[in-house]
């Protein structure tokens, strides 16, 4: 049975050091810790803004590792902009708004490659203003 179990639990694994060489290179962090640092602080930040079936839909894309730190958090009453969102997550860490901005679209890019377009779209709607670019995405305004 736990012959079975190791390449099930290589697996993720493996999906979860994939994504944080993926936010390592995208980031161009000096070391694997800088990498997964930055993971943890964005996606526990995300799991505070996302709710419903495309919380439940992106932890179930995401690798265990990183899924887990997604739905640990509760969802805020008030979901934040974007830009509100970069703040929050610079003021809980100490770092300066450009590293965080900087940290936020390396691993939210990361995200969208797991997740797929037509999810990220999904969970762009369901966000506040100001969350495209971070995925890696053009911010459209809806035409009046």
């Amino acid at each position: 049975m736990s012959e079975r179990r190791a390449p099930f639990q290589q697996h993720h694994g493996t999906a979860y050091e994939q994504m944080l060489e993926k936010v390592r290179y995208e980031g161009a962090y000096s070391t694997r810790e800088r990498a997964e640092e930055a993971v943890r602080l964005v996606l526990a930040g995300l799991g505070r803004q996302l709710t419903g079936d495309e919380r439940a839909e992106l932890a179930a894309r995401l690798p265990f590792e990183a899924a887990r730190i997604l739905t640990t958090q509760i969802p805020d009453s008030q979901p934040l902009t974007g830009w509100a969102f970069v703040k929050d997550l610079a003021t809980r860490t100490g770092a300066s708004q450009a590293t965080t901005r900087w940290d936020t679209g390396s691993v939210l890019t990361a995200v969208a490659a797991c997740a797929g377009p037509d999810l990220i779209t999904r969970v762009l709607h369901q966000l506040p203003a100001g969350y495209a670019l971070l995925f890696g995405r053009a911010e459209l305004t809806p035409a009046a």
